[in-house]
């Protein structure tokens, strides 16, 4: 009987992506993926769903989900698309066991973390960047347990594999957008989650790297606003008030519309402002020429990519074929956004 290891050997790619053919599960290049089906084609394969779905439920795989998507509208589009293979993948016997947070709490983390850790086999996490948490994570995989971080990522973890953009890079991106579309003399304020996010840090030193640079350059004060658009608006009217002469702003991860409501109220539409992903109120934002441009890092993709990752260890005991799946940022302006 043929197998997927022997099809994957003469393709010269890996188990993962023939199956993901096989199975018609996930993004494959076209290219590789007429290969995959042709050599299939030609040996005869004979896929055995039936029992493939029998040896999975024997292995019992459970998976925790824990996101700080409570109150931050861009995790709805990682959460779909997961939600989606969740169920498409209950026909192998895996379940989800969901939880979120608000904010980044580290005690509350840390809590959910341990509840999880008595159930699954595998967890999809948006860490805080945090002593405890890392320590908790790094006890998981000494447990045998498959752990993933999306969208944001922590240092010096033995995690399996981080999903989601380069935070570095897309600082660097927003950084050289506002040099370009901002009038010279730049006195920007940033918005950003918190400081304990690893890669809310990151957009920050991306950012500053481009800047710093920028003849006429300064910075106005960084503030936190914990992922809520209310925080967000107190703390860039404060901002305001106390430097009128801020003529941009940086929002470097949720809280766009709060900040954008501040602008208004304060009638300031001479600020230009910078921000990430395109959430339904910021594309109103865009319309009203509030925000002038968003950098998008593909929710979608990377909500599907983590549970992808995780069934095909589970059940197909498959590994990560990278230890880091970066989605690109892209610009978005009012006349490309996506609706």
């Amino acid at each position: 009987m043929v197998t997927i290891k022997q099809i994957a050997e003469l393709c010269g790619v890996s188990r993962g992506t023939v199956d993901r053919v096989l199975n018609n599960r996930g993004n494959v290049k076209p290219e590789k993926r007429q290969l995959v089906l042709d050599t299939a084609r030609q040996l005869n394969y004979q896929p055995n769903p039936a029992g493939k779905a029998l040896a999975a439920r024997k292995k019992n795989p459970i998976v925790g989900v824990l996101i700080a998507s409570e109150g931050v509208p861009f995790f709805d589009d990682v959460l779909l698309p997961m939600r989606k293979a969740a169920q498409q993948y209950e026909n192998y016997g895996m379940k989800v066991i969901w939880r979120s947070m608000r904010g980044f709490n580290v005690d509350e983390q840390c809590g959910i973390i341990d509840e999880l850790a008595q159930e699954v086999n595998a967890l999809i996490i948006n860490p805080v960047n945090e002593e405890r948490v890392i320590a908790k994570l790094d006890n998981l995989v000494a447990q045998g347990i498959f752990v993933v971080t999306i969208n944001n990522d922590v240092d010096s973890c033995r995690r399996h594999c981080y999903v989601g953009t380069d935070y570095l890079q897309g600082g660097r991106t927003a950084g050289a957008l506002l040099k370009m579309i901002a009038p010279p003399g730049i006195h920007a304020g940033v918005l950003m989650g918190s400081q304990s996010m690893q890669g809310h840090r990151q957009r920050l030193k991306g950012f500053l790297e481009v800047l710093e640079k920028t003849e006429g350059f300064e910075l106005m004060g960084v503030r936190e606003n914990d992922d809520d658009d209310m925080i967000s608006y107190e703390e860039t009217r404060q901002l305001l008030a106390e430097h009128p002469e801020t003529n941009a702003l940086f929002i470097i991860s949720s809280g766009a519309y709060g900040a954008a409501r501040a602008v208004v109220a304060q009638n300031r539409r001479d600020i230009v402002m910078v921000v990430f992903d395109t959430i339904p109120s910021t594309i109103r934002m865009m319309r009203d020429h509030i925000i002038q441009a968003a950098i998008y890092q593909h929710p979608r993709q990377q909500g599907r990519r983590a549970m992808q990752v995780v069934f095909d260890y589970l059940v197909n005991g498959i590994k990560p074929e990278h230890e880091k799946y970066i989605m690109r940022n892209e610009i978005r302006i009012l006349e490309n956004v996506v609706d």
